[in-house]
């Protein structure tokens, strides 16, 4: 399995219904006048915090809010025009380990150690308007487990909406391990220090959906026969793919390779990833070189697979869209 969600230090809140169901980070009732503490989302950078507030109306539903920015670093819009979808998906991520910190009672230092995440994507809903987009999420847990009273996995589905559109829907599921537990997983990777893998030349940020080399992924001399095969390459210094230091590779990196592996093998402009089916088996550990495969798997869906060392490290399907670019002067 691959650890997406990241550990901190201390100890998280526990939330319990009330009579409004709603509590936030700060006031006692959801709000959008500042977002959530960073440790809560495991994010080191309190720009990469999209969530801004929760409230529990029963023992296994949250309302919880977020903001996303019309602008931003890595998650930059699509033909100008409409959010990319893996910025919903991170803002969907962030709020898994929210609600095991903030509701379940999980401590800041375990591990949560994914092993699905699932998102469909409305696209004519993710046009990006005058102002940031302020986003409800509506999260139902399932196959709530623990031991004793220490949550021990977790799933939850989510939908998200601006207003009454539906933006987006998704299903995510882990695994929470202890300090001591995650060592013993780990072994000999724990704790060692990120190593960036930079192998000939990336492709072209155009090829991929993205704007600059430096997030660019995949490496610009590919293998081909069934599909395509590109080495996958990465530096430890970019501040949205690797927030802060961990002993194996963010599985962001992974998603993202996926996203990029699927617009590149969809020559043309305004590439949407509007949905992933993936899924998580082992730990993509530095020092490896790690293969992504893609083929098409339909008219509009890519198969992606992620290899190291033979094994099978993730697979997903990513289903994707065309957008237009806005004529000038025109708004959403």
């Amino acid at each position: 399995m691959i650890t997406i969600l990241e550990p901190a230090d201390g100890l998280g809140a526990t939330l319990h219904p009330d009579d409004r169901g709603c509590v936030s980070a700060e006031h006692g009732e959801v709000g959008l006048t500042s977002t959530v503490p960073r440790e809560l989302v495991h994010r080191a950078a309190v720009a990469e915090v999209f969530l801004t507030g929760m409230c529990r109306p029963a023992e296994d539903r949250f309302h919880v809010t977020a903001q996303l920015p019309r602008g931003h670093s890595f998650f930059a819009p699509i033909a100008g025009t409409h959010y990319d979808p893996m910025l919903l998906c991170e803002t969907i991520r962030q709020v898994g380990s929210y609600v095991a910190h903030q509701a379940f009672g999980v401590p800041l230092g375990h591990q949560f150690l994914l092993w699905a995440l699932d998102y469909t994507t409305c696209s004519d809903q993710l046009a990006i308007g005058d102002a940031p987009a302020d986003v409800d999420l509506d999260v139902t847990c399932t196959d709530i487990r623990r031991r004793g009273s220490q949550l021990q996995a977790l799933q939850y589905a989510v939908v998200m909406r601006q207003g009454e559109s539906v933006l987006a829907t998704a299903k995510v599921g882990y695994n929470v391990a202890s300090p001591a537990v995650y060592r013993r997983l780990r072994g000999d990777q724990h704790g060692r220090s990120p190593v960036p893998s930079l192998p000939p030349a990336p492709l072209q940020p155009a090829q991929v959906g993205r704007w600059s080399p430096f997030d660019v992924v995949l490496a610009a001399a590919p293998q081909r026969g069934t599909g395509v095969t590109w080495q996958l390459r990465y530096d430890t210094r970019h501040p949205v793919l690797f927030d802060h230091p961990g002993d194996h590779l963010p599985g962001m990196v992974l998603l993202e390779a996926a996203r990029q592996a699927a617009v590149a093998l969809t020559p043309a402009p305004g590439v949407m990833p509007v949905s992933v089916v993936s899924s998580y088996e082992r730990y993509a550990e530095f020092g490896s070189p790690l293969w992504i495969h893609a083929q098409r798997a339909g008219e509009t869906a890519i198969q992606v697979t992620g290899t190291q060392e033979g094994n099978e490290v993730f697979a997903a399907t990513v289903g994707t869209a065309r957008v237009a670019a806005m004529p000038f002067g025109m708004t959403a």
